[in-house]
């Protein structure tokens, strides 16, 4: 057989340089989940040659946290669990995309730290019952950001604006 008439088809993204990235969700409705998923039904393609889907529980029931060139974020933090996972994907994670509102702004899941008095009084019981911490919180309150998209759901524009910010840090694609 001569060489010339073997076709060699390259796998997608086949040794081509991958962000190891993560997907994870906190305290909120998981609309930007939902909105990611639906992005991916078109993109998938595209974004397999720029992404290694390796923490994203929405694709895959075997995950792995360590190593993550960037970490996608959605949701505040309200309990010390929550906080304890958001450290430890911080310190496993290059760059942390802070991912809708609740992310960004806190709100609308923090809504609760604008209780009356009275209020944080009746629900007092349920906080320390399931550890939660008294107040919910966004996640640069906890840990460094490196970008933000807003929105409830995410904005997909400035989504894909962080994506191409990614692409340019990591010199990928």
């Amino acid at each position: 057989m001569r060489v010339d008439k073997i076709m060699v088809k390259k796998k997608i993204g086949e040794g081509e340089k991958k962000l190891k990235m993560g997907w994870f969700s906190f305290s909120c409705c998981e609309d930007s989940t939902i909105v990611f998923t639906e992005l991916l039904n078109d993109h998938f393609e595209e974004w397999n040659r720029i992404f290694e889907f390796q923490h994203v529980r929405i694709l895959r029931s075997k995950n792995k946290l360590e190593g993550l060139d960037v970490a996608f974020v959605e949701g505040a933090i309200a309990s010390k669990a929550d906080e304890k996972k958001l450290l430890e994907i911080r310190k496993n994670c290059k760059k942390l995309v802070a991912i809708g509102s609740c992310a960004v702004t806190g709100g609308p899941a923090a809504q609760r730290n604008d209780f009356s008095k009275e209020l944080q009084k009746e629900i007092e019981p349920l906080i320390k019952k399931f550890r939660m911490h008294k107040k919910v919180y966004r996640l640069d309150e906890l840990v460094r950001v490196d970008y933000k998209v807003p929105g409830c759901p995410m904005s997909e524009e400035k989504f894909f604006e962080v994506i191409e910010k990614l692409k340019e840090d990591f010199g990928v694609g």
